[in-house]
């Protein structure tokens, strides 16, 4: 599991109003939050049928040409 080393930034009356971590920190929450959404993405797709090569490269030039 993940260490997170943390530090709030309080209001003048003591109460939590932010939190501050470090860059590196971030850098791998935000890593895992896609690798978490690629996988849920991949296992909501498994089902879907494919393209043809024809039909993938006309839809790619539908993307290419704006």
């Amino acid at each position: 599991m993940l260490t997170i080393k943390k530090e709030y930034i309080v209001s003048a009356n003591n109460k939590k109003k932010a939190v501050l971590i470090d860059v590196e920190t971030f850098n791998k929450m935000e890593e895992l939050i896609e690798d978490y959404g690629l996988g849920k993405f991949m296992d909501e797709a498994k089902n879907e049928k494919g393209l043809t090569l024809r039909d993938a490269r006309k839809f790619y030039k539908t993307i290419i040409e704006g």
